[in-house]
Formats: C-alpha cells, sequence, structure tokens
C-alpha cells in the first residue's frame, strides 16, 4: 500500500529530501540514461507529492501554482522506482497530485510536459495533447492539459 504525504519543501526532512533526490536520479538519469540538471531551483516553490512505502520513496511529483513553472498550475518530475511499477503507484500518485493542485493550489487547468510513450497513461488521466511533440533532455515529450 502506498501512503502519500504532500510537503512545502521546508516541511522536508533531510532524508526525505535525500530519498527524492535519488529516486529522480535513478530513474531520469540512470535507468533513461539522460543528463540533465534534475536540481534545478525549482523545488523550493513546489508541493512535493510524496508516495511511501514503509520508510521508502516509491513514487513522487512535484506541483507548481499556476505562473511558477508554467501559465497554468503544473505537475512535473512524475517518477516511479522501476520495481514498484507493477503496482499501479503511477496512477495513485498521478490521481493524489491532480487532487492536490485542487485542494491545495484552488486551480483546475493542470498543464504537464509529458514523455510521449505515456500518453495513452495520461490520457486516461484527463489530459489531453497540446501542440507538437518536442526534445526535452533528449527525450520525445509533448505538452497536454487537462481541465
Amino acid at each position: 500500500m502506498l501512503h502519500i504525504e504532500i510537503k512545502t519543501f521546508k516541511d522536508l526532512n533531510t532524508e526525505e529530501l535525500y530519498k527524492i533526490l535519488q529516486l529522480r536520479s535513478e530513474v531520469f538519469v540512470v535507468e533513461q540514461d539522460c543528463v540533465y540538471q534534475d536540481v534545478d531551483s525549482k523545488d523550493q516553490k513546489a508541493l512535493h507529492v510524496i508516495g511511501f512505502k514503509k520508510d521508502e520513496v516509491v513514487a513522487y511529483t512535484r506541483i507548481f501554482r499556476s505562473g511558477d513553472y508554467f501559465k497554468d498550475a503544473s505537475i512535473g518530475r512524475v517518477v516511479v522506482k522501476e520495481s514498484e511499477r507493477k503496482y499501479g503507484y503511477g496512477k495513485v500518485i498521478m490521481e493524489a497530485s491532480i487532487k492536490a493542485v485542487e485542494e491545495n493550489l484552488k486551480e483546475t487547468k493542470i498543464h504537464i510536459s509529458a514523455q510521449e510513450y505515456l500518453i495513452k497513461f495520461y490520457s486516461s488521466l484527463g489530459f489531453k495533447q497540446v501542440g507538437e511533440g518536442y526534445l526535452e533532455d533528449g527525450i520525445p515529450h509533448v505538452g497536454m492539459i487537462r481541465t
């Protein structure tokens, strides 16, 4: 079972922050073989949606108010530990993130920058593709909006 917590940057303790950065690096840098600047000085503005399994961080997103990242509220750095993907935690963490945008940020329009291979997944959560595809850090992405 996944336990979800939502925290501001200041509310994260050092161990939680370390585990979040470790998971993001494990998936985005190592697994996806993508060299990019993950620590981007945006974490301080974000709300962090953390999925814990026991004491381990196995799923995560960060959410932003409109204007803090995109024009609209947004969800990003969506990640699930490879060994935990078979349990549907991607859907769980995204549903919790959508709810957090609506309840904590009081916003309903959400923008994401989705990796192309996940279009079907995000579409199942109510996101619709907007615009043409593009490369972000060498990986094909598309913009998607949920209203």
